[in-house]
């Protein structure tokens, strides 16, 4: 079991695409960077998805799962031969799985400077509750 399945159990890393664009229209995929912090009412989601604009971006909440796609907008120029380059020319893919305890209603997301912060609210029957003691 993984660091972060240990952390939050609820959610998991998962691999599959889902029904909301085949993976065959993306093609090449890569997994970006990201970090889950848990708070007592939401999950905070920052995804590093340097070179995506608003424009290229797009989110999506099914029943169990979020799902992120970004794609860069550059474009290489027709003269320009590469001589190294670090990263791939491929569009990013995250597949974030949950038990449902996800309100995808209010769900959040702003992206500043290719940082992508998503705010997943807990459901109200999620949400941990003081109990009085009589």
């Amino acid at each position: 079991m993984s660091l972060i399945q240990n952390l939050i159990p609820s959610f998991a890393r998962s691999a599959e695409s889902c029904a909301c664009a085949p993976a065959a229209e993306l093609g090449t995929t890569v997994k970006p960077t990201y970090e889950i912090k848990e708070a007592a009412d939401a999950y905070a989601v920052t995804v590093f998805l340097p070179g995506v604009t608003k424009d290229g971006l797009e989110i999506t909440a099914d029943e169990n799962e979020v799902r992120v796609v970004g794609r860069r907008g550059w474009q290489r120029p027709e003269a320009w031969t590469p001589v190294y380059r670090e990263s791939v020319d491929a569009a990013y893919e995250l597949i974030l799985t949950h038990d449902n305890a996800i309100d995808a209603d209010k769900i959040a997301a702003e992206l500043r400077d290719g940082v992508l912060r998503v705010t997943l609210p807990k459901h109200e029957a999620a949400k941990p509750r003081k109990v009085a003691v009589n």
